[in-house]
């Protein structure tokens, strides 16, 4: 998927998220498999795999946006990916002044080539096709996508498989939303795209398409916060995409990070941050394509 724009206000609104919804737990852990009896998990064992000595490198995009982050600050360890990213760094031993964060574009974190981050944490789905060029952790968030619509419009109320079919839709270039949208649902209709989300946003407030797809969390917050008379239609039946931590590729230090992920999941952290972070996002009627 891809991240929205947030407003002061909504920034706000979501600092309160801690008391709202229900826990998800985490999805299956499906990432690179690498496995390494010899490599040490403490931080002084893994200084020769980062990006620079002594500190955590941790990458995302900017601005960073809600509910995955909160005031557009990672280092503040509020919102769901903020807080998975410092509590990864504490398995691994690093404190939380010894995590640094870098800014790095969506759509270059699973470009091929060098990095300069030791793990990515930018909402990124697992593919097939960007696992070639990158290497991706186990899951730390299953994802669903979900349809957001104009109130009043046809598709509100009338999205049997049949009838999703024959509406615009509209979503940002490279994303899983633009792929389920061609693959799952088969409009009649090419779908228009977009460079980012909020421009496919902006067409959807101008009715310049009927709908956009993106994952739950973020479907609802542009619903209920960013977008005038917007409204999360439903969400979709998972399919088994789920976001990973993107390294280099065969970078090494994905083994700890899976046990990291592992340990988080087990012991029940990642479903409290999702019922902390992501909880009232969640509740949503499922449809089919």
């Amino acid at each position: 998927m891809r991240r929205f724009l947030v407003t002061a206000a909504a920034v706000a609104i979501a600092g309160g998220l801690t008391a709202c919804g229900s826990s998800s737990s985490s999805g299956t852990p499906t990432g690179s498999g690498h496995t390494s009896a010899a490599l040490s998990c403490t931080r002084p064992g893994l200084q020769h795999l980062l990006f620079k000595p002594g500190v955590l490198t941790v990458g995302t995009d900017k601005p960073a946006f809600t509910p995955w982050f909160v005031n557009n600050t990672p280092t503040n360890g509020k919102g769901y990916e903020s807080a998975v990213a410092y509590a990864v760094a504490a398995q691994l031993g690093f404190s939380h002044s010894q995590v640094t964060w870098v800014h790095e574009p969506f759509n270059s974190v699973y470009s091929p080539g060098p990095k300069a981050f030791d793990f990515d944490i930018n909402e990124v789905s697992f593919t097939p096709q960007r696992a070639q060029a990158v290497t991706f952790s186990d899951s730390y968030y299953p994802v669903q996508q979900s349809i957001v619509a104009l109130k009043g419009s046809a598709i509100a109320t009338k999205h049997s498989p049949a009838q999703l079919k024959t509406y615009l839709y509209g979503d940002q270039i490279g994303t899983t939303g633009l792929t389920y949208i061609n693959t799952d649902i088969q409009p009649t209709r090419q779908p228009k795209v977009f460079n980012t989300l909020q421009l496919a946003a902006s067409a959807l407030e101008a009715h310049r398409i009927d709908a956009l797809i993106t994952d739950t969390p973020t479907a609802q917050y542009m619903a209920a916060y960013q977008l005038k008379h917007a409204l999360l239609v439903a969400q979709f039946p998972t399919v088994g995409e789920h976001y990973g931590l993107v390294l280099a590729k065969g970078n090494k230090l994905v083994t700890c990070v899976n046990k990291a992920l592992a340990t988080l999941t087990s012991d029940g952290t990642l479903a409290a941050l999702q019922h902390k972070w992501l909880g009232i996002f969640l509740n949503f009627p499922t449809i089919k394509p």
